[in-house]
């Protein structure tokens, strides 16, 4: 039906799309979209994208974000999951959990939950399943001990 060029065409169509959920709209129900969202209104439920994300300074969300990259300006109760960055505006209200590569706080912004960084967002949670330090790596020995001691005393002023 069609080929493969048209096929690539409507791919990129989708990723580059923008989708916007407006002031005084309210949706109950999980949003999907490959393309950009910007919510300023309600959602009740879990809102996922293979881009970018926009909460805005009058949006409420109670749910969880998936995404590649998010900017909060409004107020989420629940987890947010970006797999390279979330910015978090000064007006950003967070309830909930942050897993991200990458994070930048203005200040003002308000954020009660655990906060955890790593290169893969499905990296596990149970401490359990992480790799142990070589032996000597990362550990504090009396070697690791002794060289801090012997830096550089740096002033700034």
């Amino acid at each position: 039906m069609f080929n493969k060029t048209e096929e690539k065409k409507a791919a990129v169509e989708m990723v580059n799309s923008s989708n916007v959920i407006a002031k005084e709209t309210t949706i109950k129900g999980d949003i999907i979209t490959y393309g950009n969202i910007r919510i300023e209104g309600t959602v009740e439920g879990t809102l996922s994208s293979k881009t970018k994300i926009v909460i805005g300074d009058s949006a409420f969300l109670k749910g969880n974000i998936d995404s590649k990259e998010a900017e909060i300006a409004g107020k989420i109760v629940g987890e947010v999951r970006c797999t390279e960055i979330l910015f978090l505006k000064k007006t950003a209200v967070i309830e909930g959990n942050i897993y991200s590569k990458r994070l930048v706080i203005e200040n003002g912004a308000v954020f009660n939950g655990e906060c955890k960084m790593a290169e893969n967002k499905n990296q596990s949670d149970n401490p359990e399943d992480t790799k142990k330090p070589e032996k000597g790596k990362g550990q504090n020995n009396e070697k690791e001990k002794s060289g801090a001691s012997q830096g550089k005393e740096i002033l700034t002023g």
